[in-house]
């Protein structure tokens, strides 16, 4: 009767070896699938941009998604579900036109207040200064186009750009025809027509005749 229970006690424990050592090779199979990619994680959104930039052309898809914002995450997935594509279609180019360009273009007057950053990128297409906003996530620099669809973007600062333009605002003459126009009644001795106040009917008021 001790035999038997030794020999069945052994192959219970030969029976619990043989499956911990299947668990662990299944273990080992699946962590040898699981990405070894390095997360990317840009210092700065200048730093942020370019590696957009040339993830973009070097059409890595993987990286495109490292350098999203959840917010913009959300934004591409919403694009690809309304068009019917796949979501690494839709963030082909990074979701700006700037990464249109053969070439990187010029980046310029980079701000950042709290977790929230801004650059100045020049577009080729339209020949124009483009700003771009950035978002510090899981410790690097994202874009954060979506964030500016969802309104919880804040702004680090006026751009350089919205500046030079209000500035030349300023300083611009206003065109003649930009004021309304007054009949010229100086030499006339016609009833006017005077524009009549909120609320009233107009009233013609006769002009006094000259002696």
């Amino acid at each position: 009767m001790k035999y038997k229970n030794k020999i069945t006690s052994f192959f219970l424990l030969l029976t619990f070896a043989f499956v911990s050592l299947a668990c662990q090779k299944q273990q080992m199979g699946n962590s040898s699938n699981v990405s070894t990619a390095p997360t990317v994680k840009a210092q700065s959104p200048t730093e942020a941009y370019k590696m957009l930039y040339a993830a973009v052309k070097a059409k890595d898809s993987d990286k495109i998604k490292q350098l999203m914002s959840k917010g913009s995450m959300g934004l591409a997935a919403f694009n690809a579900d309304r068009q019917k594509i796949s979501i690494e279609k839709s963030l082909e180019n990074g979701l700006v036109a700037p990464t249109l360009s053969d070439s990187l273009t010029e980046i310029r007057d980079e701000r950042i207040k709290d977790n929230f950053g801004a650059i100045e990128v020049f577009n080729q297409r339209d020949n124009r200064w483009e700003e771009l906003a950035f978002v510090l996530e899981d410790g690097g620099w994202k874009l954060a186009v979506g964030d500016l669809f969802q309104d919880t973007f804040k702004s680090p600062g006026k751009s350089r750009g919205q500046i030079e333009m209000e500035a030349s605002n300023k300083g611009m003459p206003i065109p003649s025809g930009s004021v309304t126009n007054f009949p010229d009644v100086s030499n006339s001795n016609t009833a006017v027509k005077m524009p009549p106040a909120p609320g009233t009917k107009s009233v013609e008021v006769p002009k006094e005749k000259k002696p």
